[in-house]
């Protein structure tokens, strides 16, 4: 089966440190159903330089569907896993500088 791979990009507001977002991030970790492996990142170069990601693994199209809905219609945020609108609400949105669900982000399927 192939895996389908998330990467979510962070950007922090102005006024938080990059050490509340490492520890917060590192407080909470995640689990899902199906979630095979999850990364949480800091670029040390290029566009991004400075800035946080995460990578998502999921061990299938099937189980990332299972949770998120498919490509063509996705679950609305009310059908979200409640440990992940934990993450989004309570961890994420005091620092991003946007609402958790407006990142950019993008989901790739192994080839």
């Amino acid at each position: 089966m192939r895996k389908v791979i998330s990467v979510h990009e962070y950007e922090l507001k102005p006024d938080v440190e990059t050490v509340q977002f490492e520890e917060a991030a590192h407080e909470y970790p995640i689990s899902l159903p199906g979630l095979a492996n999850y990364y949480l990142l800091k670029s040390v170069r290029g566009s991004r330089k400075s800035s946080y990601a995460a990578v998502w693994i999921f061990e299938s199209e099937e189980a990332w569907e299972n949770l998120w809905g498919s490509r063509d219609n996705p679950v609305s945020k009310n059908d979200y896993p409640e440990n992940w609108l934990v993450w989004e609400d309570e961890v994420l949105a005091p620092l991003l500088d946007r609402d958790p669900d407006k990142i950019e982000f993008t989901s790739y399927l192994e080839i």
